[in-house]
């Protein structure tokens, strides 16, 4: 154990190789040149690069869509090719409200018909729905709340518009 590597070339190298001029996906991006804030307190929104400019064409979350590039917190992709998934993570629960077996208590102790107040029921929406999308050997996951049951199937409409655009 205490003998010189017979195979090493004399330099001393250790760890992951060298890498390329273009960071992998997880590597931060260079963030924008600090902008001082107004007089106001109120800072100044980063001035991105001529590439970055435009109104967005698509906005799903945080993923938007400007020009031929998807802009995410995570860095931009591109739009030609883009892989576009959606995952309907969200429940309706169906309960019998407060209200009625309150006032089902109250009438039936007057006649029987109180009963029927327990046939009230409320549906309330909970979840998420997930929106991944992935090109340019990124990947980048958003979660969107669902407030009722119609909203999956307007998310899967912006993502089947992006789809269109990604050809």
């Amino acid at each position: 154990m205490s003998e010189p590597n017979p195979y090493a070339d004399g330099e001393y190298k250790w760890g992951p190789g060298q890498q390329d001029a273009t960071p992998a996906y997880g590597y931060p991006h260079t963030p924008p040149p600090y902008q001082p804030p107004l007089p106001g307190g109120v800072p100044v929104p980063p001035q991105y690069p001529a590439g970055f400019g435009g109104v967005p064409t698509l906005a799903i979350g945080d993923i938007s869509v400007v020009g031929d590039q998807i802009l995410t917190p995570a860095g931009p992709m591109p739009l030609k090719g883009a892989v576009w998934n959606a995952m309907d993570m969200s429940r309706v629960e169906e309960k019998i409200p407060t209200v009625a077996i309150v006032l089902a208590v109250v009438f039936a102790v007057f006649c029987l018909l109180g009963l029927l107040f327990l046939l009230m029921k409320e549906k309330q929406t909970t979840g998420y729905v997930q929106v991944t999308v992935s090109s340019g050997g990124r990947h980048h996951s958003t979660l969107i709340p669902a407030g009722s049951p119609d909203t999956f199937y307007a998310v899967m409409n912006q993502i089947n518009y992006a789809r269109t655009l990604s050809i």
